[in-house]
């Protein structure tokens, strides 16, 4: 990520600006919605992922979201909202939510700007890595929890846990 301060020269750049210029340097497919507002495609391990994150200069906040489709059957939804409790216990940086209407599958974050405080590059780039990690390390669980009928308890011991080290 060091690389990309050489492309942002402004003390006054916008946020949205530079979570362009990190999805450039990824080679991520983007879309700038509005001078506040970019989405774009990660693509991951299990599946596609939608991400938006827009900045709220009113609230001094870059809010991210991440979806992705989930449609569980209504009978699982009790153990679904159970696993989304427990592995919520687990992250610090943000967290799921589902949003039973769109049947999307939510993770949600907003970094705060206040006082004019500026992202940097490498903050940006952590917070679409955490929200795609996150995703990909409970996707496993919520799949057997909604269709493989685990108990969510089971099915977060599937949740992949970071690897460290090389084999």
């Amino acid at each position: 990520m060091a690389q990309l301060e050489h492309y942002i020269h402004s003390d006054e750049i916008h946020p949205i600006d530079i979570v362009e210029s990190v999805a450039a340097h990824h080679d991520w497919d983007f879309d700038r919605l509005a001078d506040d507002q970019i989405a774009m495609q990660v693509e991951g391990q299990w599946r596609s992922y939608s991400l938006t994150l827009q900045w709220s200069p009113r609230e001094e906040v870059l809010r991210l979201i991440c979806t992705f489709d989930m449609d569980p059957p209504s009978r699982r939804l009790p153990a679904l909202y159970e696993l989304l409790n427990l592995a919520n216990d687990q992250v610090w940086e943000g967290g799921f939510v589902f949003w039973p209407e769109q049947r999307l599958m939510v993770w949600r974050y907003g970094l705060v700007l206040c006082g004019e405080s500026l992202a940097a590059p490498e903050q940006i780039d952590r917070m679409i890595g955490s929200a795609i990690s996150n995703a990909e390390r409970y996707y496993p669980a919520f799949q057997m929890t909604c269709w493989g009928d685990a108990a969510p308890v089971s099915a977060l011991d599937m949740a992949m846990a970071e690897a460290y080290g090389r084999a």
